[in-house]
C-alpha cells in the first residue's frame, strides 16, 4: 500500500506524532519513508531520535518528499502554512488534513490541490483508541482512499462518510466528545470526595466504573437504555439519582451543548447560517 510512497507531516505536534507512532507500530511504513516538518528544531531532534525518521524545518521540503502529505499543524497557523506548500505537491499526491473546522474547499484552494481527504479525529487517538470520521474529494483514487484509511486506522477506529457536512456533526459528537466525558468524570470524582472518599480512591472508582461500563455496553449488543434499566430498581438508589439528573435537565443540557459545538464548527469552517433544532435559522453570531 505504501510501497515507494513517502508520508510527510506538516506539523509534528501531539496528533502528528500519534499518527507516526501508529504507522510504525503497525509496520505500515519504514521510518525512512516518513518526513516530519516542524518549526521547532528541538522537537524535530526528539522525533528523529525516538523514531528514526527524516526531519526538516521546511514545510516545502517535506511536501516535495511526500506522496501522502498529512496536514497536522495547528488550525490557527493554516494561513501561514498553506502558501509554503502551495506548488510543492504533485498532482497525483494526496493531501490529508486533520485540522478541526477547516473545510475541504479552503484546503483545496489554499494549496491549489484537488485530491484532499479531510478527517476529524479525537484525543484518544493519541493512544490508538480514537474515533475518526473522514471524507474525500472525488479526485482521490481508490489507492489513496486505502492509504488514508490505513493512516487514520492507526489512530483507532475510522468511519468514511460521503458528505462533508457530517464532519461538523462528528466534531460536535465525537471530536469534542472526550471533553464531555472528562467533565462528567470530574463531576463524579468531586461528588465522591464530597461523600468522604479521598480523591485517589474516588478517581479509581470512577475510572474503572467508566472503563467497565463502556466495555460492557460495547460487548452486550443491547441498547444503552436497556442497560440503564437493568441497574435501576424501583425505589432504589439508582432511581433516586437518575430522578435528580432528569429533574436537573441533564439530557437537555447535553443536547444543547452538542448543538452549540456543531453550530460553532460550522461557523468556524464556513461562516454559513445554521438551522436550529426546531428549524429556526441562526446566524454566525449564534443568535
Amino acid at each position: 500500500m505504501f510501497t515507494d510512497k513517502n508520508v510527510a507531516f506538516i506539523g509534528s505536534g501531539i496528533m502528528g506524532e500519534a499518527i507516526i507512532r501508529g504507522l510504525l507500530t503497525r509496520n505500515l511504513v519504514d521510518p525512512k519513508q516518513i518526513y516530519a516538518a516542524d518549526p521547532l528544531q528541538s522537537r524535530l531532534e526528539d522525533l528523529q531520535e525516538r523514531y528514526g525518521i527524516h526531519v526538516t524545518t521546511s514545510n516545502a521540503e517535506a511536501a516535495e518528499k511526500g506522496q501522502v502529505v498529512v496536514l497536522s499543524t495547528k488550525p490557527q497557523n493554516l494561513g501561514e502554512v498553506m502558501p509554503g506548500i502551495r506548488g510543492h505537491m504533485r498532482r497525483q499526491d494526496l493531501l490529508l488534513s486533520i485540522l478541526a473546522g477547516t473545510p475541504i474547499r479552503k484546503l483545496s484552494d489554499g494549496v491549489a490541490h484537488a485530491s484532499v481527504v479531510r478527517a476529524m479525529p479525537n484525543t484518544p487517538a493519541q493512544i490508538g483508541q480514537g474515533m475518526t470520521v473522514w471524507t474525500a474529494t472525488p479526485e482521490v483514487t481508490e489507492e489513496q482512499l486505502g492509504q488514508a484509511q490505513a493512516i487514520l486506522g492507526a489512530l483507532g477506529q475510522e468511519l468514511f462518510v460521503n458528505d462533508e457536512s457530517y464532519l461538523d456533526m462528528a466534531t460536535a459528537l465525537s471530536g469534542t466528545g472526550p471533553a464531555y466525558i472528562f467533565m462528567f468524570m470530574e463531576s463524579l470524582i468531586d461528588a465522591g470526595v464530597h461523600l468522604g472518599f479521598s480523591r485517589r480512591v474516588a478517581e479509581q472508582l470512577v475510572f474503572q466504573t467508566m472503563r467497565g461500563s463502556l466495555e460492557y455496553a460495547a460487548q452486550s449488543g443491547k441498547h444503552v437504555a436497556e442497560l440503564r434499566n437493568q441497574v435501576t430498581s424501583p425505589g432504589g438508589t439508582t432511581a433516586a439519582a437518575l430522578y435528580q439528573m432528569e429533574k436537573g435537565g441533564l439530557r437537555t443540557v447535553i443536547s444543547r451543548a452538542i448543538w452549540a459545538a456543531y453550530q460553532r464548527s460550522v461557523e468556524l469552517g464556513q461562516g454559513e447560517k445554521v438551522k436550529g433544532p426546531a428549524g429556526a435559522e441562526m446566524g454566525a453570531s449564534g443568535q
